[in-house]
Formats: C-alpha cells, sequence, structure tokens
C-alpha cells in the first residue's frame, strides 16, 4: 500500500482544538510573544489582549515574579511524585489557595486544568456519597449551556451543543440538566445580575422530584457561566440552588475555573455572591496561565468523611483511588505561589473590582449599534451578542475576530456570534475604552 503524500505546509502537523484548522493554515494568526496586556505577532506587530489569553492570564503577561518563580522551579525540582511522597511548595500553594476559599472549604485536590478539575469533582462526589452509605446517590445535574471542560464527565453536565453531539453513545448514564439562566426576553441589556431568574432554580425541585434526591449525588453550575458568553446568575439564583440542595442532601459544585481569581473582583464568585457550595473547582487564574493547573476545593466535611481517624483502617489504604502524575506538579505550585503574591501585592482583585463601573458602561455604549442584540457584564467580563447572518450562524463573529485581530491590532473571544471580553486585571480604563471602540470600528465594517 502506497503511503499518502507528505503535507509540504510547515503547520500541518499540529492539529490545533477547537479551531477550523483549514481556515487557520490558511490565513494563521500566530502569536510570538507576550508582555503586560500584550502580544506581539512574528513581526513584532503589537496586539492588545482583551481575553486575557483565554480567561486565564488574570496578571497579564510574563509577570516577572512568575517567570523567576518557574525557573527557579525547573533548576531546583524539575518533578516530585505525588503519589505516596510530596514536596513543600504543594502544600504552601494548597494552604494559600484553600486561605483565599469561603469558609469551611479548605482542602485542595491538585489536576492540571478546569477538564480534570470537574472530573475530579464528579468522582469526589460520588465516592463520598457511596463512603455515607448513599451509593445509590450516582446522578449528576448539569444546565444548559454549561461548561465543565472537555473530559467524558465534564462533557456530560456540559450543555453545550457543539461539544457533546459528536460523543452523545458516550455520555455517562444518570445525567439531567436544569435550564440555563438566560432569558433574552426579560433580560436583554441588563447590567450586572439579571432581576428577572431567580425562580429558574426551582427547575431543580422539578428534577428532584422526577429522579428522587435519594438518587442525585450533586449539580454543578458555572456561577457566571462564561465560554457560552458570559451569562451572570440572576439575583437570588445561586442562593436558591444552595438552599434547594442542602435541603435534599445534594451537593453543589461551583466551577469557577474562569470567575476565580478575581475576574469577579474578589478571590471566587461564590465569596461576591455569598453562597457557599461544596466544592470550587479552579484553574486559569490560578498561575496566570503561565503554567497548567487546576484543582478542586472541597469542604472539611467531604475531607474528613474520607480521611477519618478510623483505627480499623490500616495505614496503607489509599483513601481515594485518583489523580495524576502531574498533581501539585513543582513547575505549577512554585508559579501559583507567585501568581497569589501578585494578586495580593497589587491588589489586583480590589482593582477589578474599582474597574468594574467603567468596565460596564463602556461595554453597554455598544447598545443601540444595528448588529448588537445583546449586551452582558459581570466584574472585568462582558459579552456582546451580533445580530447572525441569516443562514450563515458563527459567521459574523468569527469575521469579527479576524479583522480585530489584523485591522484592529487587538484581542477578543469569540464564541459562535457572541464576542467575550476578559482582559487581564491590570488593563487601564483607557485599554478597556480601545478594546471597545475597536468592536464598534469591526461591526461598523460589517453592516
Amino acid at each position: 500500500m502506497t503511503s499518502p503524500a507528505r503535507s509540504t505546509n510547515a503547520l500541518d502537523a499540529y492539529w490545533m482544538p477547537f479551531t477550523p484548522n483549514r481556515e487557520f493554515k490558511r490565513n494563521p494568526r500566530m502569536i510570538a510573544r507576550a508582555e503586560g496586556m500584550y502580544y506581539f505577532d512574528t513581526k513584532g506587530r503589537k496586539i492588545l489582549d482583551g481575553a486575557a489569553g483565554l480567561w486565564c492570564a488574570n496578571a497579564g503577561h510574563c509577570r516577572k515574579p512568575i517567570a523567576d518563580a518557574i525557573a527557579r522551579a525547573a533548576a531546583e525540582l524539575d518533578y516530585a511524585p505525588g503519589f505516596q511522597f510530596g514536596h513543600p511548595t504543594a502544600f504552601e500553594a494548597a494552604a494559600r489557595i484553600a486561605a483565599l476559599a469561603p469558609p469551611g472549604l479548605d482542602h485542595v485536590f491538585f489536576a492540571n486544568s478546569g477538564s480534570e478539575a470537574a472530573d475530579t469533582a464528579l468522582k469526589i462526589a460520588l465516592a463520598w456519597h457511596r463512603v455515607r452509605g448513599e451509593g445509590s446517590r450516582i446522578r449528576m445535574i448539569g444546565r444548559e449551556r454549561g461548561y465543565h471542560g472537555v473530559g467524558f464527565g465534564g462533557m456530560s453536565v456540559g450543555g453545550i451543543l457543539n461539544n457533546r453531539k459528536m460523543f452523545g453513545p458516550a455520555m455517562l448514564p444518570g445525567v439531567d440538566h436544569i435550564r440555563t439562566t438566560y432569558d433574552r426576553e426579560h433580560q436583554r441589556f441588563s447590567k450586572g445580575e439579571p432581576e428577572y431568574g431567580a425562580h429558574f432554580a426551582d427547575e431543580l425541585e422539578r428534577l428532584v422530584t422526577l429522579h428522587d434526591a435519594s438518587t442525585i449525588a450533586a449539580v454543578i453550575v458555572e456561577p457566571m457561566a462564561g465560554s457560552t458568553g458570559v451569562v451572570p446568575p440572576p439575583k437570588g439564583y445561586l442562593k436558591r440552588l444552595r438552599e434547594i440542595c442542602t435541603k435534599h442532601g445534594i451537593l453543589l459544585i461551583f466551577d469557577e475555573v474562569i470567575t476565580g481569581f478575581g475576574r469577579l473582583g474578589a478571590a471566587f464568585a461564590a465569596e461576591r455572591m455569598d453562597v457557599i457550595p461544596d466544592m470550587i473547582t479552579f484553574a486559569k487564574g490560578v498561575t496566570s496561565g503561565a503554567v497548567p493547573m487546576g484543582g478542586v476545593i472541597a469542604s472539611r466535611q467531604i475531607y474528613e468523611t474520607f480521611v477519618s481517624d478510623d483505627p480499623k483502617r490500616p495505614d496503607q489504604v489509599i483513601e481515594l483511588f485518583h489523580g495524576y502524575t502531574y498533581s501539585g506538579h513543582p513547575l505549577a505550585t512554585y508559579a501559583a505561589i507567585a501568581t497569589l503574591d501578585l494578586y495580593r501585592d497589587e491588589g489586583l482583585f480590589e482593582r477589578a473590582r474599582k474597574l468594574e463601573p467603567h468596565f460596564e458602561e463602556a461595554v453597554h455604549s455598544l447598545k443601540g449599534h444595528p448588529l448588537v442584540a445583546d449586551i452582558r457584564n459581570q466584574g472585568l467580563a462582558a459579552a456582546v451578542d451580533i445580530e447572525p447572518r441569516p443562514g450563515a450562524p458563527a459567521a459574523r463573529g468569527f469575521e469579527t475576530m479576524k479583522a480585530l485581530f489584523f485591522e484592529e491590532d487587538m484581542m477578543l473571544r469569540v464564541a459562535g456570534d457572541t464576542m467575550a471580553f476578559s482582559p487581564p486585571l491590570i488593563v487601564s480604563p483607557d485599554e478597556i475604552d480601545r478594546l471597545v471602540a475597536g468592536l464598534r470600528r469591526a461591526l461598523d465594517r460589517l453592516t
């Protein structure tokens, strides 16, 4: 059999994620380096980053304290096994992260991404109920339009169609979804948390009636849904979810991969919303995107159910058969500690909260543009829905993303026909205004 001819395209070997590969390789959008608020392409062109990479570079790019910490780790301890052994910075990083979490959430299990964090939280929920003698609780509840990564667990509880439809036969069994909190008719152009929609949480009561609480292990939601296009929770919605979960003995998991570490002007959305879940997943901002890291912050009650002082348990028995080769990797833990120092020393969470009113007014100034269908915002995150081109969904969004990169020297996140803002927390008011003005010009060219 004759082997197929090898491609002569130097870009062909890399199968890119969440990217139309053929289109990209015809017209690449290459990034060569970064600094602060900016990327630079291979020709040195300066590009304003309005997306913090992928919601992750919260402290800005190539910050020297983080880079120095990573270099120190690589020189001192390139790798240490996390199974049966430990290294000091893993314990220090866990303690620092737990100290930022709401009261009672004080045990950290490290993973390497948001996807791994979501699957870890789901596994902990199932195992916790089993250890407690409620092994019938095997059902997971997600939410329509939710995103919890691309592992089979997170994909199953997620609710974004295109992430699910190719893999339907392999979804986890026993998963159901509550409805999305987004209702354009009643929430259009809301600023911050919509007044309308707290009652959507009562959908969970319907599923409890349908399946019986004794079969439900956990509910997982993003406090503010990010990847679907910045959908803030209606006022009172998360408190109502917490009440229902508590009433029926169901664990509540907040996926804070995007909202964690300052995006909403607080360490975690749970703090801002004054709602304490049973677990929080995190990733992205924990190292400002410099090294892959994720994890789960679990309540003391959950941890101590596994790790109890049971005299009948032999010392060699592992409490939870789960983990990753790179859990608590030295480069990641050194980076996390340096990143948390930057957040603290520069007051970046507080800075984000102070910038929020200016950011809100800037993005909502696009209201009235003929192509703008809706605008939503919370913290330093916002989304602008573009009117789709008839018969060509996502085409205008894709064209806008390219126009911003090539013609306006800036970057925003595109999700279908939605443009999402999530700038690094070091962004200035002038840079916010520039991002909004650039999007306006790009939309003007499409009208």
